[in-house]
């Protein structure tokens, strides 16, 4: 199981809703089926201490994040498998996980805690409500449905109040993520290779171009044009940014493109 990646997994749900315990349980599970891989659990409560001494203000809360961020793409740079444990009710906050994974090529999954409100609420109160229910609320209304965006799927689904045995559930979750990840694996390598093959593509594509601009206004005759013909280079690259041409087939399918579009005959 060398060969395998570590991950990135999202967990999204109200405060109170048995996010941390979750965690916890899942990250055991985890090390015990992924045994080449250190898996970390990264909750911003535990950053918001050491920047605010535990106490939410907001005008230090674009630090927490920053940091939280940070330190999920170092552990995965690292090789662990991490679990942000973070409320992620906004969309945008679970976009932000995602980025980081598809920068570094890792699979990211999502995770919602769909413990219902009126449960959240009454364990907030049997642990001393250390966040308002007003908060707890508020968060509620605001949190971003899923399926909006094909990305924003969870992967699966955990009623807390409902899940009687855990530990077996996360088995079976774990058996279905390593299978996921190993046939995955081959996707992202193949999607690897077409992002360099493109990147390579695009090089050549506006070099080739960029060359033959400069030899065409060495000629005195194209001076005149050469605003026309640089704007008209920036609308050949993008049309012909994913069509893979030779290099040949590039310098004339250009050529052709600006006799066409300057009703010239470049000679």
């Amino acid at each position: 199981m060398s060969n395998e990646q570590n991950f990135l997994i999202c967990l999204a749900g109200l405060p109170a809703s048995g996010k941390s315990i979750f965690a916890n349980e899942l990250r055991e599970i985890l090390e015990e089926k992924f045994t080449n891989f250190k898996v970390k659990i990264i909750d911003p409560d535990k950053i918001r201490q050491t920047i605010t001494q535990n106490k939410f203000d907001h005008k230090k809360e674009h630090l927490v994040k920053e940091k939280n961020l940070q330190i999920i793409k170092r552990e995965l740079k690292k090789r662990s498998v991490v679990i942000s444990d973070d409320l992620n009710y906004y969309s945008s906050m679970r976009h932000d996980l995602k980025k980081i994974a598809d920068e570094l090529d890792l699979n990211f999954f999502i995770i919602h805690i769909s413990t219902p409100l009126e449960v959240c609420l009454k364990w907030n109160e049997k642990r001393g409500k250390p966040i308002p229910n007003k908060i707890i609320k508020r968060i509620s209304k605001k949190f971003d449905d899923f399926n909006k965006y094909k990305w924003d799927t969870p992967y699966a689904v955990y009623n807390m109040n409902q899940t009687l045995d855990l530990n077996d559930s996360l088995i079976d979750f774990a058996n279905r993520l390593h299978l996921n990840v190993k046939q995955s694996k081959k996707i992202l390598e193949r999607e690897a290779e077409f992002r360099h093959d493109s990147t390579l593509y695009k090089e050549k594509l506006d070099k080739i171009t960029r060359n033959y601009v400069g030899i065409l206004l060495l000629n005195s005759n194209y001076i005149p044009l050469k605003n026309k013909i640089i704007k008209l280079r920036k609308e050949f690259l993008k049309t012909k940014k994913n069509e893979f041409l030779s290099e040949s087939e590039i310098q004339n399918s250009f050529q052709t493109f600006l006799e066409e579009s300057l009703n010239i005959k470049i000679l």
